[in-house]
C-alpha cells in the first residue's frame, strides 16, 4: 500500500475535548472555504439516486463537517425535499450538538457511534466524510465488509486522492500552519479556547497541520482500496471507486447492493 498509517492528535481517547472540538470546528469551516460541498454534492446526489435513500447517515461527523451544506443543496431539488442526516461521532462534539438542535431535516446524535459496530439501517445511506483515513487497514476492511454482508449503501469521501509525492510532506505541513491563522475567523461561534490557542499560545495550528498532513498520507488510494478488498467482492454488491475534481483530485468509495 501506498498509505502510510502514522497517528493523528484527534485518535487518542486521552486528547483534550476542547482541542479536539476546537479542530473539528476549524475543519467545519475549511471545507466551507475549499467549497467541498461541490464536488461532494455530486457524488452524495449519485449514491442516493443508486440506493433510493430517504435518510443520510453520517459517521466520524466531528463538528458536522460539509455534510450539512450538502444537505442544504441537495433539498433545492424537488426530489430529496424530504431528505433527512444524522450526524453522528464515536467522541460527539457536544458545541454542534448544540448548534444543530431546531434545525430542520438535522439531528447531531448525542450518544457515541462506533463506525465499526454500525448496524444496518433501511432506506439509509450510510457516509464517511474525510474520516476512512483514521482506520488502519483491518478497520476499515471491517466496515467496508459490515456494510457488504449487510447490503447497506455506503459513500466514502476524501478530499485528497494521496496523488502527490511523499517529499512534499514538509511543504504542506508548513502550509497548514498557516492556513489556521486566516481560516479561523471563518469558524461559527468562536470560543475563547479557539482563538486563544491560535493566536496567542499557537497550539492549534501546529495540531491542525500535523493531522491535516497526515491525513493526505493516511488516505487510501485507488490501489489501495483494491487490496483492501480483494477476493472478499460479491457479485451482487457493487464497488465503484474513482476520482472526482480538476485542479485537486478527490477520492470516493460507493457501495450498495446490485439491482435486481
Amino acid at each position: 500500500m501506498k498509505r502510510i498509517h502514522l497517528f493523528e492528535f484527534e485518535d487518542f481517547k486521552a486528547f483534550p475535548n476542547f482541542l479536539r472540538n476546537s479542530m473539528t470546528n476549524y475543519l467545519e469551516a475549511f471545507h466551507r472555504v475549499i467549497q467541498t460541498k461541490i464536488d461532494l454534492s455530486l457524488v452524495i446526489k449519485k449514491a442516493l439516486n443508486i440506493s433510493n435513500a430517504s435518510h443520510i447517515q453520517d459517521l466520524c461527523s466531528g463538528a458536522g463537517g460539509p455534510m450539512p451544506d450538502v444537505l442544504h443543496e441537495l433539498k433545492k431539488e424537488s426530489s430529496f425535499k424530504n431528505l433527512e442526516l444524522t450526524l453522528t461521532d464515536l467522541y460527539p462534539n457536544q458545541q454542534a450538538i448544540q448548534k444543530f438542535k431546531g434545525v430542520a431535516d438535522i439531528n447531531y446524535q448525542s450518544s457515541p457511534v462506533n463506525a465499526v459496530e454500525n448496524t444496518k439501517k433501511e432506506d439509509t445511506l450510510v457516509t464517511m466524510i474525510c474520516s476512512m483515513h483514521h482506520m488502519p487497514p483491518k478497520i476499515a476492511k471491517e466496515i467496508l465488509l459490515n456494510a457488504q454482508t449487510n447490503k447497506q449503501s455506503i459513500c466514502v469521501y476524501e478530499i485528497s486522492d494521496n496523488g502527490f509525492p511523499k517529499f512534499l510532506f514538509p511543504i504542506n505541513f508548513i502550509i497548514g500552519i498557516i492556513m489556521p491563522f486566516f481560516v479561523t475567523p471563518m469558524v461559527k461561534k468562536l470560543t475563547w479556547h479557539q482563538i486563544l490557542f491560535t493566536y496567542f499560545i499557537p497550539i492549534l495550528p501546529l495540531l491542525i497541520s500535523w493531522d491535516g498532513t497526515v491525513s493526505n498520507v493516511r488516505t487510501y488510494t485507488k490501489a489501495d482500496w483494491l487490496e483492501l478488498m480483494g477476493e472478499h467482492m460479491q457479485d451482487d454488491y457493487v464497488w465503484e471507486i474513482e476520482t472526482i475534481g480538476d485542479k485537486m483530485k478527490k477520492i470516493y468509495v460507493l457501495g450498495y447492493p446490485k439491482p435486481n
